[in-house]
């Protein structure tokens, strides 16, 4: 298990590495996935601020019955890529660097991908 973790870490910090180097300003969509969620959000660097964010955490507030639904399918981070867009789309930004944090881009991280950009988002 701990090497697991210590080739995660180095993944992780390949991206950011990677990121850092490439980005011109642009803000970071960041992931993190958990078990039974998934969170997005749109950072700046530069003045280590949260312009935006959006987690399947808030299904529960949206109604009984997408209270109900699973927040840890594809369709829950397809949902979360949308929300994150349009949130990005009303501070007004258009173009950000993609942080899939050591994850591999598949399943969850690809749906809330996929859906960003669908949403609007440029990267």
């Amino acid at each position: 298990m701990a090497n697991s973790k210590k080739l995660f870490e180095r993944r992780r910090k390949r991206v950011r590495h990677r990121i850092a180097v490439e980005s011109t300003g642009r803000p970071r969509l960041t992931v993190y996935r958990s078990g039974k969620h998934i969170y997005a959000q749109l950072i700046d660097d530069a003045n280590s601020q949260t312009i935006a964010s959006a987690s399947s955490h808030e299904k529960a507030a949206e109604g009984a019955e997408k209270a109900k639904a699973k927040t840890w399918n594809v369709a829950a981070a397809a949902d979360v890529g949308k929300r994150i867009a349009s949130r990005a789309k009303e501070k007004g930004v258009k173009a950000v660097v993609f942080d899939r944090g050591g994850y591999l881009y598949h399943g969850r991280v690809k749906a809330l991908a996929d859906a960003a950009r669908a949403g609007g988002l440029e990267f």
